[in-house]
């Protein structure tokens, strides 16, 4: 890469996360955003401003980068390149190149330190991790497999005490999860618990199937590499709420595929949902490949096309992931 100074509008990528390194840069005006991906999108670490530097840190080591950087504001930054660094860096005595090298691998080895003392801290702070709510939900989906009563409306009956069993003794699962667990279920209506007294339950599992395919959907999920991972946020689930909604208002094809109004969901969401859901909400679905690209029709409308099986399978999959979310505490 040619040194010098280049210009950068606002949204430019400066360099991407595992690019192979080959200059460092001086902000010599604007705001850069150092970024980090996180499923199919994006955090943003820290934003540098005028006189600071990126990107130093892989002339040491040549390492791909390890995070994403682009431009905030309207920037202009100076490119070092690393070619005519590293005739210089030469020049420097050996002791030197010595010290810098090692204060830049004790940087990197504190770096990734950090970020795994602030994994583990928030997954310790969590009632419920993710992996904890597959271990749990799967006890139960094989409690009734092994020892459900099928009940004449097709519902399960499981013995609380072999689910009890399973818990402790076989997956050495703390009771109080699982408890607090089934209480958020029955709460989304995929089972139910029935207090008998002196400590007996009868316990229903309602949705059985729905249980079981959560379990391996979110297991394939959470060992999927995060980069490829189709994340719904909790703020897109009323959106996916509202396509099913009106998705189920139109004849699919023969693809399973349904195409709705944007532009009339948006006038009736309020009235329908009692919440405004706009033409543009979705767009966050769509560069996610949960809907395709929108399309104008006469009149000014707009609409947009999108499997509603696929779409009606995960709303209930993300709505027990979010609401296990919510339940505060320390495992």
């Amino acid at each position: 890469m040619p040194g010098g100074a280049t210009k950068l509008k606002k949204g430019d990528v400066l360099f991407r996360e595992g690019d192979d390194p080959d200059a460092m840069y001086v902000i010599k005006s604007g705001r850069i955003a150092i970024t980090k991906a996180k499923g199919n999108s994006e955090i943003i670490l820290a934003e540098l401003k005028t006189g600071e530097m990126l990107g130093e840190m892989a002339f040491f080591d040549a390492k791909p980068r390890s995070a994403g950087a682009k431009a905030i504001t309207d920037t202009e930054v100076i490119i070092l390149p690393f070619a005519a660094l590293n005739a210089q860096f030469k020049t420097f005595p050996e002791w030197l190149k010595a010290m810098v090298k090692t204060v830049n691998s004790h940087l990197r080895q504190a770096n990734q330190r950090i970020k795994n003392l602030e994994t583990a801290q928030n997954e310790a702070e969590e009632m419920f991790p993710p992996h904890t709510i597959t271990r749990l939900c799967a006890i139960i989906s094989l409690i009734g497999f092994k020892s459900g009563e099928k009940a004449e409306d097709g519902t399960l009956v499981v013995p609380s005490w072999t689910l009890r069993n399973y818990t402790i003794q076989i997956f050495q699962q703390p009771t109080h999860k699982m408890q607090k667990l089934m209480d958020v279920l029955c709460g989304l209506g995929i089972m139910k618990v029935e207090e008998l007294g002196e400590g007996k339950q009868r316990i229903t599992i309602l949705k059985h199937q729905l249980l079981t395919d959560f379990v391996d959907w979110y297991n394939n999920y959470l060992f999927t590499e995060e980069a490829k991972r189709i994340t719904v946020t909790e703020k897109e689930l009323p959106v996916l709420r509202a396509l099913a909604f009106y998705g189920r208002k139109v004849d699919p094809d023969d693809k399973g595929m349904v195409k709705i109004s944007l532009t009339e969901m948006q006038n009736n969401s309020m009235r329908d949902l009692n919440q405004l859901i706009g033409v543009n909400d979705a767009d966050s679905l769509t560069e996610k490949g949960l809907t395709e690209d929108k399309q104008s029709a006469e009149g000014g409308a707009v609409l947009v096309r999108f499997n509603l099986a696929d779409l009606e399978k995960i709303i209930p999959f993300w709505e027990i992931v979010y609401a296990l979310k919510k339940i505060p505490g320390r495992g």
